[in-house]
């Protein structure tokens, strides 16, 4: 049964077009997920100097704490979303859900830096199935194109609020309570989302989803780590052999993963979506803006805490701002996207955002809080106003039967962007960081020790007599500033090639239009009106 009124005339509404009951009961439990991710994401920066004091990882175990979780997810992405096409987003929200939770459970209690890296694996591995699914399911609980709209945009506005949010809940748990604490509070918000989501949010999935094929997983899998880990590792150490092989294994497994695609009768994932320019417009935009900013967000934070010695939850405080404006724009989005146009919304937001990273070129240690704020706000509206209408873009433009295998695709150019810019600017910062020249009378291995990093050059201050530490801490400041003001450059000129991408691609686009049709899909249902979800 497909949900159409068989003798139901041309251009009249369908049984599947009716609005949910419950639907906006269920959003609110689906953000929920989006918050705890946003707020896992950005918990664990501030907890890792306590937890170091504990497990005592070596330096290369605790960059695998770091970054195994980012390189799982978005290895795994792709994959998920597909799966819950095939069995069900409900259910496997829901699974993802338990394992989250205890995960949480696992990493909070580690006694070693190998448990813990585990616990961050599996954490990866459960978190791969959220946010997919939250936003799949919102494709399918909200059929008419302005209430996904909202819908959206109360999605987007609680990924920027979770993120905003976990440095300052941090700063207080950190403050109260041992560094475990950051993982727990995922507890009481996966307990939620499952006895409420159980009764409130309905089952979706693709009518005729055919088999999951495993080594189409494996390809996605060994492609993305490997392309992410390559990135990553030559941003610290350079391109060495382990790093320009993992490299180009990634690349390869990506080429075949793609190939095999177009062979299959039922593949992970369509490639024929990316034919539709409004769909490959947006992803490409959110790619490009995630690389423009993460990077430069990533060192913000080390700028506040290590040069203007701010504390955890004064940093976090800080960067309030632009949860604040991101979520008034995404609130906003879907309304102002129709009134003028998507390509004017999205190319105008990220526009704003590129103008606003350039008003960082000029940060230094006496940078006020206002001013810090007001630029934090700006970037928060105009990524609030791309971010929301790209999004909406993505599932408007694929049936509602592929929804978790296109935005499990929007999720993968987050985690991409986000690798590549920590990487590009990351290089940037630290290549100009280490040519600083030390101050006289420092010796020769204290100055090594503190062109490793910022943080290492707080900590060898600390060692030093107190004029000569205070005049290394000071040229090592100087140094992470000028490398961080010509970071926020690059990514200003980033952002503004990826407003000028978005007027080209998304040309024409409209919110709730979906010109994908069966034909172009492989015989799957158009957007519009396609097969409805089994229950």
């Amino acid at each position: 049964m497909t949900g159409t009124t068989p003798s139901a005339p041309a251009g009249s509404a369908t049984v599947d077009d009716e609005p949910r009951p419950g639907r906006w009961l269920a959003l609110a439990v689906l953000v929920l997920a989006v918050l705890l991710v946003g707020v896992d994401a950005t918990v664990l920066g501030l907890a890792t100097p306590f937890l170091s004091e504990d497990l005592r990882p070596s330096g290369t175990q605790l960059l695998w704490i770091g970054d195994i979780y980012s390189f799982v997810i978005a290895g795994l992405l792709v994959s998920m979303g597909s799966l819950g096409d095939r069995i069900g987003r409900k259910k496997l929200l829901l699974i993802g859900s338990v394992a989250f939770g205890g995960m949480s459970v696992l990493a909070a209690y580690a006694t070693s830096a190998e448990m813990m890296i585990l616990a961050r694996a599996l954490l990866g591995v459960a978190g791969a199935t959220l946010m997919p699914s939250t936003l799949a399911l919102i494709r399918n609980l909200f059929h008419d194109p302005r209430e996904r709209s909202l819908a959206i945009g109360i999605w987007g506005a609680m990924a920027s609020a979770g993120t905003a949010v976990g440095p300052v809940l941090g700063g207080f748990l950190l403050g109260h309570f041992w560094w475990g604490s950051v993982f727990l509070i995922n507890l009481p918000v996966m307990a939620l989302l499952v006895v409420v989501g159980a009764k409130v949010i309905p089952e979706s999935r693709n009518p005729d989803p055919g088999p999951w094929d495993l080594p189409s997983v494996g390809l996605s899998l060994v492609g993305i780590i490997g392309v992410v880990y390559a990135i990553k590792e030559a941003a610290v150490h350079g391109f060495r052999w382990p790093v320009l092989l993992a490299a180009v294994i990634g690349v390869l497994a990506l080429v075949v993963f793609v190939r095999r695609q177009y062979t299959l009768d039922s593949p992970l994932l369509n490639m024929k979506l990316f034919h539709h320019r409004g769909f490959s417009g947006a992803v490409l935009a959110d790619l490009l803006t995630i690389l423009g900013l993460s990077g430069l967000v990533f060192f913000l934070s080390q700028f506040l805490q290590m040069v203007q010695l701010r504390s955890p939850l004064n940093a976090g405080l800080t960067e309030l701002p632009a949860a604040v404006g991101a979520i008034g724009a995404g609130l906003a989005a879907g309304y102002v996207a129709r009134r003028l146009s998507v390509r004017i919304v999205v190319a105008g937001g990220l526009a704003v955002v590129g103008l606003a990273l350039a008003g960082c070129i000029g940060l230094h240690a006496d940078t006020s809080t206002v001013e810090l704020g007001a630029i934090l706000f700006v970037v928060g509206v105009g990524g609030g106003f791309a971010f929301t209408v790209t999004a909406d873009v993505i599932l408007s433009s694929v049936p509602k039967d592929e929804a978790g295998a296109a935005s499990a695709v929007s999720e993968t150019a987050y985690e991409l962007g986000a690798a590549l810019g920590i990487a590009l600017l990351g290089t940037i910062v630290t290549g100009i960081y280490r040519g600083f020249a030390a101050p006289p009378g420092v010796p020769a291995g204290a100055a090594d020790a503190a062109r490793e990093s910022l943080g290492g050059a707080v900590d060898t201050a600390a060692t030093l007599p107190t004029e000569q530490g205070a005049a290394l801490l000071k040229t090592a400041q100087d140094s992470f500033v000028s490398g961080l003001d010509v970071a926020a450059g690059v990514g200003a000129a980033v952002l503004l090639a990826a407003a000028a991408a978005a007027w080209f691609l998304l040309r024409g686009q409209e919110l709730g239009h979906s010109p994908v049709t069966s034909g172009a899909t492989s015989g799957s249902a158009s957007a519009s009106g396609g097969p409805a979800e089994h229950p």
